[in-house]
């Protein structure tokens, strides 16, 4: 009973979504794929690791933990930089 209460409310309102959408002059699925198209691509690597070259970082986010180490033991990004 609880899955059909559940699978009737997500029905209701995809039907609301619809119907506001189609006021609008557009479609669900327009407005959905709007929504995922705003991926970022997969980011360049622009640092690599001298005894690894498997092991890259883009710049974005966190620092790994390879250079988090080897900037606190003085060397600087550029040492690294491809």
């Amino acid at each position: 009973a609880i899955t059909s209460f559940e699978d009737r409310r997500k029905a209701e309102a995809r039907a609301r979504v619809d119907e506001l959408a189609r006021e609008l002059g557009y479609s669900f699925e327009e407005l959905a794929d709007a929504a995922t198209a705003r991926k970022r691509s997969p980011s360049v690597a622009k640092y690599r690791h001298p005894e690894n070259p498997e092991l890259t970082w883009s710049g974005r986010g966190r620092k790994p933990g390879w250079i988090g180490d080897a900037l606190a033991s003085g060397k600087s990004l550029e040492d690294f930089a491809i």
